[in-house]
């Protein structure tokens, strides 16, 4: 009879803390194997467009091509946020803003000597 081993198994779940990481047994939030290999690597050109595919004719501002760990995209995103006086999300690496506010976008990430293109027509 042989024995299940056990490193696919354990704790998915806690009350306390939530979700937990399957690699390294920690809260997602403080999960430490996912987090060296999350930081993107891009061509040191932020790029900058304005979309409306799927929300229903609303514009939305995506900044994209940032090569940040997520704590620090997450801060960059609100510091746009907050510029443009607007509400938008973090997702996937992207920055999402609401509103067409592309101008003001790159204003404030040429400010923090970002390199910016505009994306898009």
């Amino acid at each position: 009879m042989k024995s299940k081993s056990l490193s696919g198994g354990g704790l998915v779940y806690s009350t306390e803390t939530g979700r937990m990481c399957p690699g390294c047994r920690q809260p997602i939030a403080q999960c430490t194997c996912k987090s060296a290999s999350a930081i993107p690597v891009g061509d040191g050109i932020v790029r900058v467009s304005r979309e409306t595919k799927g929300r229903g004719g609303k514009a939305v501002t995506l900044v994209k091509g940032v090569a940040l760990d997520p704590v620090a995209l997450a801060a960059l995103g609100k510091q746009l946020r907050s510029a443009c006086g607007s509400g938008g999300t973090v997702k996937e690496g992207v920055i999402e803003v609401q509103g067409d506010h592309v101008e003001r976008v790159m204003a404030a990430l040429q400010a923090q000597g970002y390199r910016v293109k505009r994306a898009g027509g």
